[in-house]
């Protein structure tokens, strides 16, 4: 079960959107959001190898904790906001019962914080990372890879959806990287009222064949349906291009079997979603 949703802020005017899907899944499994802000610290701040005079150092942490200061209370305005208009419910009483939200400070560096709130979420919910712009892909990278746990990439299109994770596909070629997010998100399939088996026909050997991923999901009361799509050069796009034909709200995949340098440099399956995807995608390595 989906019970704890951590969202990771920095201030980068993507929170809006990541905190709206985030309250689509939380209705959808009545979640808690953790939304956990990452503040700098002044330490991070200073140049690293270069003396600074005690007096210039000095201005430099009092003008990094005021700035600091006003940006969490910014952010906390801007969540009371959010949370209302989302109809998320701030009360500790209520969790459990219904969508809440709470907000955590946390100073020191994105990948640190994400570690410490990440390994015990549910999921997390990050931005889509924006190449234009070179926003999020290391708050991407610190999710996958140093958490363990599923993360959720929302792209940038507004939601209207209330709840998030009812029509399912998961990209299946019976990869090591599949069958973990398989393991992963069982609890998302479960809930979901359609689940859909993406393949092109490949498979790792005996054993992973679709048939037996459809067997083994309905030992685990999962009902599912196998989706044939033509094997391309560019996997990844089709994946999307069948996941938005079917009308799936969410897409599940292993992420990065090779290595997230050689995909981000090289191309890759994974790196064709992220730079694609205009609809969630739950991944995990």
């Amino acid at each position: 079960m989906i019970r704890k949703v951590l969202v990771p802020v920095r201030g980068d005017g993507k929170g809006d959107g990541v905190l709206a899907h985030a309250a689509a899944v939380a209705r959808h499994h009545k979640a808690h959001i953790e939304v956990v802000h990452c503040r700098s610290r002044p330490q991070d701040l200073m140049p690293f190898g270069v003396h600074l005079p005690e007096y210039l150092r000095k201005q430099i942490v009092e003008q990094s904790y005021k700035v600091a200061d006003q940006e969490e209370a910014g952010l906390r305005a801007e969540l009371k906001v959010l949370a209302a208009e989302l109809n998320l419910n701030v009360s500790e009483d209520a969790i459990g019962k219904a969508e809440t939200v709470s907000f955590v400070e946390q100073a020191g560096r994105q990948i640190d914080v994400i570690k410490q709130h990440g390994r015990l979420a549910d999921m997390i919910i990050v931005a889509k990372p924006d190449r234009d712009r070179n926003l999020g892909h290391n708050t991407l990278k610190a999710a996958l890879f140093h958490s363990g746990r599923p993360v959720l990439m929302c792209p940038p299109t507004p939601i209207s959806l209330k709840k998030l994770g009812v029509k399912v596909t998961i990209a299946w070629n019976g990869s090591s990287e599949a069958a973990r997010a398989l393991s992963q998100c069982k609890s998302v399939l479960r809930a979901a009222d359609t689940v859909w088996i993406l393949s092109n026909g490949a498979d790792s050997g005996p054993g992973t064949s679709t048939d037996d991923l459809i067997y083994y999901l309905d030992l685990h009361g999962i009902s599912a349906r196998l989706e044939k799509f033509t094997s391309s050069k560019n996997i990844g796009k089709e994946l999307l291009s069948a996941s938005t034909n079917l009308g799936a709200d969410m897409m599940i995949m292993g992420a990065y079997g090779d290595s997230h340098e050689r995909e981000t440099i090289f191309g890759g399956n994974t790196q064709a979603v992220v730079d694609n995807a205009e609809l969630p995608v739950l991944l995990n390595h």
